[in-house]
């Protein structure tokens, strides 16, 4: 921590987003320094060899450490309540971290089916090539992810809360618990919340998996992931398959997150109340069939996700366009997607400005229409990540397409 007090009440999370970092360096420089090198010169023969072997402190190679990635690890460990955390090239990197440091040929996976679609990509079909098998089920059902769970075998529990695109929100206490009884791991994908909303690991989960270039950073800079952890977990297990691997994030990219971090909450309290106004709205329109946003009493785990989630409904909404069949659906879709002049049409999320997407034939477009069902990805679905600007500019360019005649 930069700043030292002279009690040891703790600081509130806006003050950690601000304040925590490595020391200020001989510089002194107020905004935390921008380390652009790939390598670091060491005192002498010893010391070097002292840090290559893990004896001693020190950076060495920016692949596996970085004073500025380091800053980064830092804040969002204070964040998330974890004690460590390590920075990766993407959201989808740090999964692949996880699963590389974890995982080896004969283990079991119980995955939602309801997680990102290039995540049940990687989790279903890249990593069975490693003979990695999963089991895929409801995101709600506990007593699902109990019966998919195989002793002796299952190593890793992993879950999005709430899930991309339908909102789906996962008791994580309840998981926590199954894949601790089970000696397996639990890890939580906090994209949606950041630990602005929601601190898995105050829950049980064992890591907390980030897409940085969502919400950490904020404004749609970077590509940029994270893992948060216990020491032994990032600094015991995940880190050296990193220095191996080069799974890695640049200085760069960190920066700009460390950056992005320190308005984490402000920004969150702002997207949470106008995603909740817009949600509302949607649920009045005639042409809208169904609103899934945590945030609304009509969610169906509108509590447990008020519990989990500071008592707010996140950024994220996804609503469904009222029509007869999935051919018509996926045509009033894409006109209303069509007629917005002021939502970006991009499957990002996180940024200042409203996004929108049809994510049938965008982040699931990959998978099978099996798949894509079993996860709810109808084609009348559209998600939107809502920005900052003012909800009745939004209104009014939805309106456009909803209300045009069919």
């Amino acid at each position: 921590m930069n700043e030292a007090f002279d009690d040891d009440a703790p600081l509130h999370p806006d003050t950690i987003a601000v304040r925590e970092a490595l020391p200020r360096s001989a510089w002194g420089e107020h905004s935390e320094a921008l380390f652009l090198t790939s390598s670091f010169v060491q005192p002498d023969a010893a010391g070097a060899a002292a840090r290559f072997a893990g004896d001693e402190g020190g950076f060495i190679y920016s692949r596996f450490s970085n004073p500025t990635v380091a800053s980064m690890e830092r804040r969002l460990a204070a964040l998330e309540g974890t004690e460590a955390a390590l920075g990766t090239a993407s959201g989808m990197g740090a999964i692949t971290l996880i699963m590389l440091a974890l995982l080896k040929a004969g283990d079991h996976v119980v995955c939602s089916r309801s997680v990102f679609g290039a995540t049940l990509k990687l989790v279903g079909a890249e990593f069975a090539k490693f003979g990695v098998e999963a089991s895929f089920v409801p995101q709600t059902d506990v007593a699902a992810w109990r019966a998919a769970i195989r002793p002796g075998r299952t190593r890793l529990l992993f879950a999005e809360s709430p899930t991309n695109p339908l909102t789906e929100v996962c008791d994580i206490a309840a998981l926590a618990e199954l894949a601790h009884d089970a000696g397996a791991l639990l890890a939580v994908d906090n994209c949606f919340c950041s630990p602005a909303l929601q601190r898995p690991a105050e829950f049980g989960a064992d890591l907390v998996v980030h897409s940085g270039t969502k919400y950490l950073d904020g404004q749609g800079r970077v590509i940029a992931g994270a893992v948060c952890g216990s020491r032994e977990l990032i600094e015991g297990r995940l880190l050296p398959m990193q220095r191996s691997a080069g799974i890695t994030l640049s200085p760069f990219n960190a920066w700009v997150v460390l950056k992005g971090l320190e308005t984490l909450g402000l920004r969150m309290r702002a997207h949470c109340a106008n995603a909740l106004e817009l949600a509302r709205w949607l649920q009045r329109e005639p042409a809208v069939a169904r609103v899934h946003f945590p945030g609304l009493e009509s969610h169906p785990q509108h509590a447990l996700a008020m519990h989990q989630q500071s008592g707010q409904g996140g950024a994220v909404l996804s609503f469904e366009v009222a029509a007869a069949d999935a051919a018509g659906a996926r045509a009033r879709a894409f006109a209303v997607i069509d007629a917005t002049r002021l939502c970006s049409i991009t499957a990002n999320l996180g940024d200042t400005k409203t996004t929108i997407t049809h994510p049938a034939s965008t982040s699931h477009g990959r998978l099978g229409e099996e798949q894509r069902a079993a996860a709810g990805i109808t084609q009348g679905l559209l998600r939107i990540a809502v920005g900052l600007e003012h909800v009745g500019d939004l209104q009014r360019d939805l309106a456009r397409g909803l209300r045009a005649p069919t």
